[in-house]
């Protein structure tokens, strides 16, 4: 029996049968058992692992582990706890001088009328921030309707052929891809119509100078074969700089423009990225507190940049994007909720089941052994809210355990 669940807000919810009957009963729904290993790790899994790690190394697995399934919270706290963060304290004045120096303007409407005159546009990412990845894929279509056809993502596995003709990711994709937001990310991607291709290094014994070389010289390949062609780069950190980097010499961008000719736009959505805590925020974002994702641009339309120069460095990215700070609504961070997007509550009161559980929703026509969900929560208790956050669509939601116990029904949602 099929469940729609119709969504009129997202706390106004109305449970009903497909005939259009109410059906708020969990008893009379098709529910299936079976056996799920999650491939994602319970919160217990993680501290016991992480514990085994050297204490220099462990709060950075801690965020690497909890952004994977999704845990902004505990990502960034994690995060900034590995790299000691300082608390940044600008006085009014220093705050106000920030904000008379420079005019927000709409991030996704900068780029999309920059990217006309551009061929390459190389975007970078924070891998413990999902919220990176959000805004990635609302480039998407702006950028596709002005010519980019073509996604190059430093995640994407080799093994993983099948991809574009698949439509969707699956665990063995890549690593960051088993996040469900950079799942959507892919999604997304393939069905507007890019065609996606992997650039990382096959080898992972190799040092960092080589690892650059290597991926820009991977890309040089797919645009050597498709010349006319335009394409978007998504990128981890410092992958995006141009210029010299001590370390590496140069990034895999501007290695890039080594073997192409061509300069990349690259757009750096990490320099003054959200941290934990506002005390640790960069002094401009403290200053702005944007409410959508902006660019920065001084009393002659330039827009704000991201620049190193020292004795030993000279690199920069040409634009700096400036995301919301993350309010939490209900636990969950207020950039996955948008027009599409609703809070969906799961009913667990006729569900019997040892906690802590994991509940995961997958697209109906993806294997849930192998798929990468649409969403997913960790609760530690029948009483904390089970609330998914999906849009529009059939989905198999699967309820499991540590023991590998699970329960499977189907829900459809409507949006109107």
């Amino acid at each position: 029996m099929l469940r729609k669940i119709m969504a009129f807000s997202p706390l106004l919810i109305l449970f009903s049968c497909g005939d259009g009957s109410t059906n708020p009963d969990m008893a009379e729904e098709q529910i299936d058992t079976l056996t799920f290993d999650s491939p994602y790790k319970f919160n217990q899994k993680i501290k016991e692992e992480c514990e085994k790690y050297p204490a220099d190394w462990r709060d950075q697995i801690f965020s690497d582990e909890y952004a994977l399934k999704g845990d902004h919270q505990n990502a960034l706290k994690y995060w900034d706890s590995a790299f000691q963060r300082a608390p940044s304290s600008p006085s009014e004045a220093e705050l106000d001088s920030i904000r008379a120096r420079y005019t927000a303007t709409s991030a996704l409407e900068y780029i999309s009328e920059i990217s006309k005159s551009n061929q390459i546009i190389i975007i970078n990412e924070e891998h413990h921030n999902s919220s990176h990845r959000i805004f990635t894929k609302s480039l998407l279509q702006s950028l596709y309707d002005n010519g980019y056809t073509h996604l190059g993502l430093e995640t994407l596995m080799h093994q993983d052929t099948l991809l574009n003709s698949r439509k969707y990711p699956i665990q063995e994709s890549g690593t960051y891809t088993k996040n469900p937001q950079f799942g959507e990310l892919v999604r997304t991607a393939l069905e507007i119509g890019y065609v996606l291709f992997d650039y990382e290094v096959a080898d992972y014994n190799v040092n960092g100078k080589e690892r650059e070389i290597a991926q820009a010289q991977n890309i040089e390949k797919i645009i050597s074969s498709n010349p006319d062609a335009k394409f978007l780069i998504h990128c981890g950190f410092s992958h995006v700089y141009e210029g010299d980097l001590f370390s590496w010499e140069k990034s895999m961008a501007g290695r890039l423009t080594e073997y192409t000719g061509i300069n990349p736009f690259t757009i750096d959505q990490t320099a003054f990225s959200e941290k934990s805590e506002i005390k640790f925020n960069h002094p401009t974002l403290n200053a702005f507190q944007p409410k959508e994702a902006i660019v920065l641009l001084d009393s002659n339309k330039s827009p704000l940049n991201y620049e190193v120069n020292d004795s030993e460095n000279n690199y920069w990215a040409d634009l700096v994007v400036l995301h919301p700070i993350t309010e939490y609504i209900s636990g969950r961070p207020d950039w996955l909720f948008n027009a599409e997007n609703k809070s969906i509550p799961i009913d667990l009161e006729k569900i019997e089941i040892d906690y802590p559980v994991m509940i995961m929703a997958f697209k109906s026509d993806e294997d849930i052994y192998d798929g990468v969900p649409i969403d997913l929560i960790e609760l530690e208790n029948n009483t904390e809210p089970a609330n998914l956050i999906l849009k529009e669509g059939s989905y198999n939601i699967v309820i499991t355990n540590q023991k590998a116990e699970a329960i499977m029904y189907h829900i459809a949602v409507e949006i109107p």
